[in-house]
């Protein structure tokens, strides 16, 4: 039996959350007899570190893209009852807040958007970010609201680190789980590559993307460069001011 450990070196529960949403996205595969995407064994944990099965890795294939794409799309077409999640947990090294909420729109206007934009420390471009979405508010609600038809389990950070491949096997790894629509996962995965075009194209027979899926991308990806400059500092501010150059420029109110 080979184990990976995962060590936690900072005094907080994101190994506990960690393993929390693993387990709920291995019974949400397994109830839906979902079995093209695995979640490594989990044999022991607590706050300090995660005892995991350590995954062989190997080049995915061309099948193996296509599978997951299938298997996620599959996981992504379960339909929840509501957005949100029921308890925080974390996006990197940054809390992810989260409550449960029937409007998509205002979860994440509030509770990704705006909690990053109020974590900026330089207070001159956190005013710019603050006053610029007060504006949006109304319109880009409404806009993520009339082109989201229900809320999906999602990873929550899935960029291609946190997809692994063995010979026989695709795992996920490392969630930032929470019910939304499903493109957030899809637009991370834009976000600095790693998805060949097959994923794409098998994802979409299975589960067909949004007319307006190209805005709601921007809009779904500034959450992630917002907390990336939160976390790692200015070399993600030019990417933070023209994904909201580009939602300011986009008349949300008229699709």
């Amino acid at each position: 039996m080979s184990i990976f450990i995962k060590e936690n070196f900072i005094d907080n529960d994101s190994l506990i959350k960690e393993v929390e949403a693993l387990n709920l996205l291995k019974k949400t595969l397994d109830d839906s007899n979902n079995s093209l995407i695995k979640i490594p064994k989990i044999y022991k944990y607590d706050k300090k570190q995660i005892k995991m099965e350590k995954i062989n890795q190997s080049f995915p294939t061309k099948l193996q893209q296509e599978l997951f794409a299938v298997g996620l799309a599959k996981l992504h077409s379960i339909k929840q009852k509501e957005y949100g999640f029921y308890s925080d947990n974390y996006i990197g090294l940054n809390i992810q807040k989260n409550i449960l909420s029937e409007n998509w729109g205002e979860f994440f206007y509030n509770y990704r958007l705006l909690y990053q934009i109020n974590l900026i420390k330089d207070l001159e471009i956190k005013e710019h970010f603050l006053t610029t979405f007060e504006n949006l508010k109304n319109g880009l609600i409404d806009f993520l609201n009339d082109n989201t038809s229900y809320a999906s389990l999602v990873h929550g950070d899935l960029w291609s680190g946190n997809v692994l491949y063995s010979n026989t096997d695709i795992y996920l790894i490392d969630p930032a789980l929470y019910y939304g629509d499903s493109e957030v996962d899809i637009a991370m995965t834009e976000m600095f590559g790693g998805f060949k075009n097959e994923f794409y194209l098998s994802y979409k027979k299975e589960k067909p993307f949004t007319k307006n899926y190209e805005d709601k991308k921007i809009i779904y990806n500034l959450y992630h460069f917002l907390n990336h400059y939160n976390i790692f500092g200015s070399s993600y501010l030019s990417s933070c001011l023209s994904y909201l150059d580009f939602i300011k420029s986009s008349n949300l109110k008229n699709y």
